[in-house]
């Protein structure tokens, strides 16, 4: 653990009151049509980003296919804001700014007695535009927790986003990745969360449910999203969330050789190298469409698809690995994204992993942790492991 990180848990162990911060994540349904479309942009944004080298704009995932997000508020009085919490990016971003014929909700900066100018230039190069504007100084509200002059990026150019952030219902992004991937080497909101000596714990955790609404839970983890103990795996490299993978098994035969894989909450599907998702995909009797996403016979049975993660196996099931039906049609949750070398090969387990396990991301302790998630049943209490 880096010396920096040392001593922010530290100073968080010092609070004598801490609570845990709990946000309701709203569940977004996408039509057959739109989940098609959202995997072939996802696919250009993610070979972009993390292609991308040295000072580089960091290039986020196309948020058409984000189906959680949550609110906060910015300013005094606080600004309403509904967000995609990624664990892909750092940055938090607002729209100043309302696209013709959106609905989205607006920072004003000229509404907040707490607003200080900051002015430097937020950039992010999205596959079919940019997203752009500046850096500001105000108060965020998360949950009940408030960081004082945060600075974030109020946003007044948003094309890189296309229609579906018009159409959509979240206005901004607020990532929970780490300081090295943050555009302008601002503090991360994890960072500031923890430095603010608020939190139990320098730890949040993410329960995306399927038929209800899920919950991001920063400072613990609750029990009545998961049962059984939590297997953790150490980070490999702390930029994204990204972890050792030791191999990937469609019912009893290895499909994968790739050692690499990120936890993704921006993320809807999983992704993985090309040719291993279309040896998959052969396998399941899948069609290609476009070369991008995949369609399967909903009647079909499918193996399972396993993830080894930490020496711990990892099972998806078919009622796991399908999105979306369309008469006898159904999407496959797999696409195929070749990322080149130092940063790949890798996998991607985004939110089609994280339905089937609950995930506690430890930024003390720079590791991931996975147990099974459950649909919750009764209240329970939070535990600050």
């Amino acid at each position: 653990m880096s010396r920096v990180i040392r001593s922010v848990v530290a100073a968080a162990s010092t609070v004598a009151v801490a609570a845990v911060i709990r946000v309701p994540l709203q569940k977004r349904e996408l039509s057959f049509e739109e989940t098609l479309d959202s995997v072939n942009m996802g696919v250009q944004k993610w070979e972009a980003r993390l292609a991308a080298r040295g000072d580089d704009p960091v290039i986020i995932d196309d948020y058409m296919n984000a189906q959680y997000f949550g609110e906060i508020e910015v300013g005094t009085p606080g600004q309403k804001e509904m967000v995609v919490f990624d664990t892909g990016s750092s940055n938090l971003w607002v729209p100043n700014h309302k696209p013709f014929l959106s609905s989205h909700n607006i920072y004003d900066h000229s509404k907040s007695s707490t607003y200080k100018k900051n002015g430097t230039t937020f950039a992010i190069q999205y596959g079919s535009g940019p997203v752009s504007g500046v850096f500001s100084a105000d108060d965020v509200a998360i949950g009940d927790l408030k960081l004082k002059d945060y600075t974030f990026a109020e946003v007044d150019k948003t094309s890189g986003l296309g229609i579906g952030y018009i159409l959509g219902k979240f206005d901004g992004i607020l990532g929970l990745g780490w300081d090295s991937i943050s555009v302008g080497h601002v503090k991360t909101p994890m960072k500031a969360l923890v430095e603010s000596g608020k939190l139990p714990k320098p730890i949040f955790a993410f329960y995306l449910g399927n038929n209800q609404p899920g919950e991001l839970l920063f400072g613990g983890v609750d029990p009545k999203h998961y049962s059984g103990d939590f297997s953790f795996v150490p980070l490999s490299s702390a930029t994204y969330w990204q972890i050792k993978l030791d191999a990937v098994k469609l019912g009893s035969d290895s499909v994968s050789s790739v050692k690499s894989a990120i936890v993704d909450s921006g993320t809807s599907l999983l992704a993985g190298p090309k040719d291993d998702v279309a040896k998959i995909a052969a396998k399941l009797g899948a069609k290609s469409i476009l070369g991008k996403e995949y369609v399967v016979d909903c009647s079909a049975k499918l193996p399972d698809l396993t993830f080894t993660l930490g020496g711990k196996d990892y099972t998806l099931s078919q009622p796991d690995l399908i999105l979306q039906q369309s008469g006898s049609q159904c999407i496959l949750g797999l696409t195929g994204i070749d990322v080149p070398a130092p940063r790949g090969p890798l996998w991607i387990l985004g939110d089609v992993f994280m339905r089937k396990y609950y995930v506690q991301f430890d930024w003390g302790q720079q590791r991931l942790g996975f147990a099974k998630a459950v649909q919750a049943a009764s209240e329970a209490s939070v535990l600050m492991v």
